[in-house]
């Protein structure tokens, strides 16, 4: 973990509903060091930071997608090129790469999508053969098409209302064969991916967080090795230990 200041290059809405923006920062990305990382960013008259996944890191640039759903958020959209963030870098577990095998598959819904992204660059740069099922709720939510589809063999996106791609959830259009699954998205998603998928694979926790680096014990999950703090022992868990609370 790096504590950093990061200076805002690009900050604007990416999708039809207005409410998803891609953010560029520029700095010391250096303690990213695999996809799944996410950082914690202080937001001005906030005292909580707000945990965002990340979707590239790149030469001294570090990309986010983030959706606008409230306080903190709202803020972070109207920051303009020029605006700096004191960031916590680094954090969390992020996805091993190891088991992905030679046709892993990535499984998104809504702003779980983002750091699938750096995942299937990192995964075809490896010389896997990864591809895509992403999931929004209608076509006004959907991103994350064109790039996944520079490194993925193929990338599928459903909606729930079946307003683009194919109507339904991410569990509704699983290929028949993979190697090992990666996935990130919603508590109900997470649990249908759990319970749809046949090989192994990590699945990529959204829990609110107080500190965002494991000493408040506010974001833990029950496993079979007992309760794991998700900014720290996770946010990527694999599905073997994962134990589903009813």
């Amino acid at each position: 973990m790096e504590n950093v200041i990061l200076t805002v290059t690009e900050n604007r809405p990416i999708t039809p509903s207005g409410n998803v923006y891609r953010m560029k920062l520029e700095g010391d990305v250096s303690a990213v060091s695999r996809p799944g990382q996410f950082v914690n960013l202080k937001i001005d008259g906030l005292y909580l930071r707000r945990p965002i996944s990340v979707c590239d890191v790149e030469d001294g640039l570090l990309v986010l997608i983030y959706k606008v759903v409230g306080k903190g958020t709202e803020k972070m959209a109207a920051a303009a090129p020029g605006d700096s963030f004191d960031t916590l870098t680094g954090l969390g577990n992020g996805y091993d790469l190891g088991p992905a095998g030679e046709r892993p598959l990535l499984l998104g819904g809504g702003v779980g999508v983002p750091p699938l992204i750096y995942l299937a660059k990192e995964l075809a740069r490896r010389g896997a053969k990864p591809s895509a099922v992403i999931g929004f709720n209608t076509a006004a939510e959907v991103f994350g098409e064109e790039e996944l589809s520079r490194h993925c063999e193929s990338v599928t996106v459903t909606t729930a209302d079946g307003t683009y791609g194919a109507k339904g959830f991410v569990t509704d259009a699983l290929p028949q064969q993979y190697t090992h699954f990666y996935c990130c998205g919603p508590m109900p998603m997470l649990k249908a991916v759990y319970g749809s998928t046949v090989t192994d694979g990590q699945l990529s926790f959204e829990e609110r967080m107080g500190c965002g680096f494991g000493a408040c014990m506010g974001c833990t999950v029950r496993t079979r090795d007992g309760y794991k703090r998700i900014c720290k022992d996770g946010p990527v868990l694999s599905k073997g230990e994962i134990l589903w609370d009813n």
